[in-house]
């Protein structure tokens, strides 16, 4: 399966995602600058983490108006896979692709620590390699990670399936509401997540809690 990488100027993570991503998929992904117009065939599309321009306005707000954004849209708009973590799921958001904001921590500190995660739906290209209700470790490292959404929202979020994974065991870091660290379009092909799964792959990391949601998009697991 076939992997791409948007990077924007800002970034700190793209690094970290390429190694994970060409380690579990066994092929180095494509690597396409946010000032493209289109993005080589690809089964999953990422979005990494970071500070894109500087996190000046609000997080992710610049980036979501760079031109290849547009392509994004048109790919996830077909059913492609596309994953934002940290600034990516910031940069889903500001783009129209998730519901929701993501806003100051509740501590208005930035926040770099492990947590632990619910897999609160299992059923989906993201997370087949877990069970549902599985309780997972993962790193994060953010200042605006609050998620909100209106009542409305939240109640279409939960009852459709598309909460996928929640803080868990009173690890909450930021105040996000219901706890929520990540969260799916309605088609449920566009996954948006706050912690850094590619941050905790393989024993070097100190585990590899994180490497069954990148088999599950890459589909190695049924």
């Amino acid at each position: 399966m076939k992997a791409a990488v948007i990077v924007f100027p800002g970034l700190n993570r793209d690094r970290d995602m390429i190694a994970a991503l060409t380690k579990i998929g066994g092929e180095k992904p494509s690597v396409v600058w946010h000032q493209d117009t289109d993005i080589p065939d690809a089964d999953l599309i990422v979005i990494p983490g970071g500070f894109s321009y500087g996190d000046y306005l609000r997080c992710g707000a610049i980036a979501a108006r760079s031109p290849i954004m547009d392509k994004l849209r048109e790919r996830a708009a077909k059913g492609t896979r596309v994953l934002g973590v940290c600034n990516g799921f910031q940069i889903l958001i500001e783009a129209g692709l998730l519901p929701g904001a993501l806003m100051r921590n509740n501590s208005l500190k930035f926040v770099c620590r492990e947590v632990k995660l619910e897999v609160t739906n299992a059923d989906t290209d993201f997370t087949r390699g877990y069970t549902k209700g599985q309780i997972i470790r993962c790193p994060v490292a953010h200042h605006d990670g609050n998620y909100f959404a209106d009542a409305e929202t939240l109640k279409i979020l939960e009852g459709d399936g598309r909460v996928a994974f929640r803080y868990a065991e009173g690890t909450n870091p930021n105040g996000s509401i219901n706890d929520i660290a990540g969260i799916l379009n309605e088609q449920k092909n566009v996954l948006g997540l706050m912690p850094h799964p590619e941050n905790l792959i393989e024993s070097a990391h100190g585990g590899d809690d994180g490497r069954a949601l990148f088999a599950s998009a890459l589909r190695q697991v049924a």
